[in-house]
């Protein structure tokens, strides 16, 4: 049975817990993931030195867990070298899916995550994990996992071939950070070595969910070198970037609500990648005088692009 409501060792913020424990109430028998067990098995309030999963959003997990861990020092251990990852920000549901496998929550049966939402969480991790000559681990395979018909922890946020919610942003490999404008030919510079230079203000859409989304501000966009893009699409390019690469436009914002930057990257297929990015603010004269000499400045060697 599941524990009494009036005991529960668990939050109630999370609605994916919600849903799990819905779905509990419905079904009769464990299923063929939903295991009962074993004897050996028991409850361990989840340790604040357990970073991927403390705070959750439930307290108490099984020892040992789904990846046959036996100990809390052995969970934490091999817990923690996950944390590079979600730093990435690669997928809103990783840590979910991941705290479902190393701290599964204490109930009378074991929950393993769906299917579903380990092909989510490795569509879009796995691609940031092969930057660093990491593989999918085996012990992650998603076959291993149950379909969405039975019991399982299933994804909460929909990914990107689902039409009814937004596009869940995927981390990239390029690192990308605020730049320091040491000198103003220092900037030119690197506006020429990259194919465009705009500068934008970017708005933070919200500030609730794991991923926050971010808006360009249309009324805000100058070009200032466009390479092989035309004009009218920059905005949309930008756009597009803002939505897929989640880290680089977290770095940028820094957790503040709006930002007026200047941007400069590379045209690559069907996307642009941001190389460069300084924040616009009074105190970076370098800056400024930068874009005031750009619109008369020549590139050493340009490739044939208008600017």
């Amino acid at each position: 049975m599941v524990r009494s409501l009036g005991r529960h060792p668990w939050s109630w913020g999370g609605p994916w817990l919600l849903g799990l424990l819905a779905r509990l109430l419905l079904w009769g028998s464990p299923g063929a993931r939903g295991s009962y067990l074993r004897r050996s098995s028991g409850c361990m309030p989840i340790p604040q030195s357990m970073a991927l999963c403390y705070d959750i959003g439930y307290s108490d997990m099984r020892i040992p867990n789904l990846l046959e861990h036996e100990t809390m020092t052995e969970v934490i251990q091999q817990s923690s070298s996950w944390l590079p990852l979600l730093a990435r920000e690669c997928h809103p549901d990783a840590r979910i899916f991941l705290c479902s496998l190393f701290a599964p929550i204490c109930l009378d049966r074991l929950i393993f995550p769906c299917r579903s939402l380990c092909e989510a969480v490795k569509r879009s991790c796995a691609p940031v994990m092969a930057c660093y000559g990491y593989p999918w681990p085996e012990i992650l395979n998603c076959n291993k996992f149950p379909a969405d018909h039975e019991l399982c922890i299933a994804a909460v946020s929909m990914d990107e071939n689902s039409s009814s919610r937004r596009t869940v942003p995927r981390a990239s490999c390029q690192d990308c950070e605020l730049e320091e404008a040491s000198t103003a030919r220092e900037i030119l510079e690197s506006l020429c070595a990259n194919d465009f230079a705009v500068k934008i203000r970017i708005l933070r859409r919200n500030t609730t969910t794991t991923i926050s989304d971010f808006d360009l501000d249309p009324s805000k966009v100058e070009v200032l070198k466009h390479g092989p893009l035309l004009r009218t699409e920059i905005p949309a390019r930008l756009q597009q970037w803002l939505d897929i690469d989640a880290t680089c436009a977290h770095n940028i914002m820094r957790g503040t609500q709006a930002g007026v930057f200047v941007v400069s990257g590379d045209v690559q297929s069907d996307k642009v990648v941001v190389n460069k990015a300084y924040a616009w603010q009074k105190r970076n004269r370098n800056l400024h005088q930068a874009v005031r000499r750009w619109k008369h400045h020549r590139c050493p060697e340009q490739a044939g692009w208008k600017v």
